[in-house]
Formats: structure tokens, C-alpha cells, sequence
């Protein structure tokens, strides 16, 4: 009888640590693909693309809570089904965990499924130290489907991580960038639109702007985001985000999106021709 032996020495401390990975669970399952402490893949750049027929549209906030999860649900209540909303961030994050109307449960996959009229949302289920820990996408069901990717993280720590959703958005059909109406809120945008510059054509990114109605912005406002910012004013590319007193108290539950919010969302879903939802439910 035979035994094969290994290609190279084994050392003792590579033993060790195949040992306490055994014990932690974390178990090599492909290239690329790695098992973490509780059974979640951390994924690479190239395990993940849409199927043939979904459009994809990421949703990014240029700052802490500036409502990107608020825009990325409705803009999936304004579009017309088959249509999903991933929140990609960790559960300690989440804008979306008390919006579903009716709860699925769990998935296999990890994540955590709800329905709001007829939007899919998926959010994640564990607390995610970083964005390569973000589980893979639930694969579509539908063959027109809309995927819409609510981006839980600042576009340079993205952009500059090799996962999955890194690569998502920059292969998306569209994407929408989240701001206020405020002199911190346009330089934030300015530094988001330079970064997405490499990727995308000026009329892919669509800057949503809550607060006021343009005219009544403060005097320089559209000058504190600087050229880039000036530039998607002048095309067009701003869509006015009105202000909701009781959804900024409350955030997102199962009472209805302001119907002023599921308009102007609509709005950001015109420049990728894609069908929308004109009944009045939200």
C-alpha cells in the first residue's frame, strides 16, 4: 500500500493554525472562498455578477445618516416588480430592519428576507467587521429583475477593498449618491463624484440631495462641492430629496413612504428607462 506524501515540508505552526481554523469553523472551500467563525463566505471580486436581464443600481451615502436607505426603498417602491432591495451592511447599521411590512425569515444564504408591498428587501443577519464580509447575493429569481444595492459604506473604504460589491457597483448600471443640502453634505458629494469619476460616464451617477427646494438653498451652496458638483447641477443629474419631519424622528417602519419621497425617487429611475410603479402604495 502507498501513501502519498505532501508536495512540500509541513511546519509546525501552519499545522496550528489549520488546527484552531478546524476549531473556529473556517474551512477552505474553493479558490477563493473561505468560511469565516460562523459560516459566512468572504467573497472575492469575481464571485458575484447579475444574471442576464437584472439591472443593478447602487445606492451610496456621501455621509452618515443622509437617508441612502430611505432612497434605496423607495426607489424600489417606485419601480415596477420584480424589484429587490439589498442592504449591504452590517446588522448594527441597518436603516432597514423595521421596514419590511411582513418578515420571510432567514435564507440559507444568510441573509435575512422581508417584503414591502412588492420590494424584496434583504439585509444582513450578523454584525460585519468589513465590507469583504458581506455575504454573496441571494441569486434572482426573476429574469427582468431590478437589484438595487443600498451601499452601508464610505465609496473610498469600497472602492479600495477587493470584494464582491466593490466590483458590483463599479459594473452597475447606475448609481444614485446620497447628500444634504449642506455645506459639509456638497464637499462630501464633491469627494464621492471625483472618486466615481474612473468608473462611470457623468450620466450614470445621479446626486440626491435632501433638504430644501434648490431655489431656496443658502447663498454658495452649490459652490461648497466644488466643479464636480457644479456639473451635475448643470445636467440635470440633482434630484430634490424633500424633507419628511416625522421619517427623520421615526426612520423607516412599516407606516407608508411620504408620497412626495416615492415621486422624487421615481425621478432617479428615469435616465435607465426602467418601468415604474404608479400605483399609490408604499
Amino acid at each position: 500500500m502507498s501513501t502519498q506524501t505532501s508536495s512540500r515540508p509541513v511546519g509546525v505552526d501552519e499545522l496550528k493554525r489549520a488546527w484552531d481554523a478546524v476549531n473556529a469553523g473556517e474551512f477552505r472551500t474553493g479558490a477563493g472562498a473561505s468560511k469565516g467563525p460562523r459560516g459566512r463566505g468572504t467573497a472575492t471580486a469575481d464571485d458575484w455578477s447579475p444574471a442576464a436581464g437584472e439591472h443593478t443600481i447602487a445606492v451610496i451615502g456621501c455621509a452618515g445618516s443622509v437617508g441612502a436607505s430611505t432612497i434605496a426603498l423607495a426607489a424600489g417602491l417606485a419601480a415596477a416588480a420584480p424589484v429587490r432591495v439589498i442592504e449591504c451592511c452590517s446588522v448594527t447599521a441597518s436603516g432597514l430592519a423595521a421596514a419590511s411590512t411582513a418578515e420571510l425569515g432567514l435564507h440559507p444564504t444568510d441573509w435575512r428576507q422581508g417584503k414591502r408591498d412588492h420590494v424584496l428587501l434583504e439585509r444582513a443577519s450578523e454584525v460585519l467587521a468589513g465590507v469583504d464580509e458581506i455575504p454573496l447575493p441571494i441569486d434572482a429569481e426573476n429574469e427582468t429583475q431590478l437589484t438595487i444595492l443600498d451601499v452601508g459604506w464610505e465609496a473610498g473604504q469600497l472602492l479600495a477593498t477587493d470584494c464582491w460589491l466593490a466590483e458590483a457597483v463599479r459594473t452597475a448600471d447606475q448609481i444614485v449618491l446620497v447628500t444634504t443640502a449642506t455645506v459639509p453634505g456638497m464637499r462630501r458629494a464633491s469627494v464621492a463624484l471625483e472618486l466615481l469619476a474612473n468608473h462611470w460616464q457623468p450620466e450614470q451617477i445621479a446626486l440626491a440631495v435632501r433638504g430644501p427646494r434648490r431655489k431656496k438653498w443658502p447663498r454658495g451652496l452649490e459652490h461648497a462641492g466644488g466643479p464636480a458638483v457644479r456639473r451635475a447641477l448643470v445636467a440635470d443629474r440633482c434630484v430634490e430629496i424633500p424633507e419628511d419631519h416625522e421619517l427623520a424622528v421615526n426612520g423607516l417602519d412599516s407606516r407608508p413612504v411620504p408620497a412626495p419621497l416615492i415621486s422624487a425617487a421615481r425621478q432617479l429611475l428615469e435616465p435607465a428607462h426602467l418601468p415604474t410603479d404608479t400605483s399609490e402604495s408604499a
